[in-house]
């Protein structure tokens, strides 16, 4: 079978939104081609370290590819790709350059080969994510190996908004908390709830294949007796007194909901927030602090943010 790789030319910011949108439109697989990768010096702390091509990089901003197949509607599909980017400049997204290219590549070339680039990684002091097809042995008795597949999610649940918000669960999570996770995507923050010890998991979003997503990688982990998965938009209609509420989403939206995160809240409850570009900051924490939360935690990834904020 003949495949279509489409390329976008943009920028960081960008990435999340048009990462959900290329799924959206059945993209299968995505390869996200960043120069600052090039560049960072990386702690090996919490992974392995792997080489990567200079020359597969653009100079500046970002190459995000997708791969769709090719058939009589590739050209309407791109279209609609395209159009749909561009209406993230409705919501203030910096899209950049965003210049998109098309070129043709065979199922046995990219089906594999991007698996490579999948290692298991560590991504908090007891967290591990691998792939499903990797073999890995536990280097601690209290490790927690997470197992994703990516053909069936939104990522690899190794970004760094995600890596943040795990961070920020392990921290902050009690034992038997409820807890609500607003944008599931994949369910890997769900299921991390789920392994650390949380009662009750209700994991949201308005996107069918990202529920999908969430109930087949939480049987994938057996969580699945936690975890209850549902279609909603955000909060709407949600009336339930959690222990926890993270959402890593963009700032755009999670400043539309912090009203009804406050009234989903228990006293004294958590909400885990992410996917906050660094110029978003502000936005996310003057909001917040309306509402009446008190900031506990502000915690920074390359460009990302993640805030804890408290109900007094």
């Amino acid at each position: 079978m003949k495949w279509s790789e489409l390329c976008i030319h943009t920028t960081n910011e960008a990435i999340e939104p048009i990462s959900n949108i290329l799924h959206e439109t059945g993209a299968s697989g995505l390869v996200i081609e960043d120069p600052m990768d090039l560049v960072k010096v990386r702690e090996n702390e919490f992974g392995e370290i792997y080489e990567l091509n200079p020359d597969e990089y653009p100079e500046e901003g970002v190459h995000i590819k997708a791969y769709l197949p090719m058939n009589s509607f590739l050209g309407e599909t791109v279209e609609e790709i395209k159009q749909a980017i561009s209406n993230l400049m409705l919501y203030d997204i910096d899209i950049g350059k965003n210049n998109v290219s098309l070129s043709e590549v065979h199922e046995e070339e990219w089906a594999t080969a991007w698996k490579k680039y999948y290692k298991p990684v560590k991504i908090s002091k007891k967290i591990t994510i691998t792939p499903t097809w990797e073999e890995y042995t536990p280097v601690s008795s209290d490790e927690i190996i997470i197992e994703l597949d990516p053909g069936m999610a939104f990522g690899t649940g190794t970004h760094p908004t995600t890596v943040l918000s795990i961070q920020a669960l392990e921290q902050y999570l009690k034992n038997d908390d409820i807890v609500l996770d607003v944008g599931c995507g994949s369910g890997v923050l769900s299921i991390a709830s789920a392994f650390l010890g949380a009662k009750e998991v209700y994991a949201y979003d308005l996107d069918d294949i990202a529920v999908k997503s969430t109930t087949l990688n939480a049987k994938l982990n057996k969580t699945e007796k936690k975890i209850i998965t549902r279609q909603n938009n955000l909060l709407d209609h949600v009336n339930l007194e959690s222990d926890v509420i993270v959402s890593n989403i963009l700032a755009e939206i999670i400043v539309r909901f912090i009203d009804d995160a406050w009234n989903n809240l228990k006293e004294g409850g958590l909400f885990i927030t992410s996917g906050i570009i660094q110029n978003k900051k502000e936005l996310v924490k003057d909001k917040l602090q309306q509402q009446g939360f008190k900031i506990i935690e502000i915690n920074e990834m390359e460009d990302w943010v993640s805030i804890v904020a408290k109900k007094k």
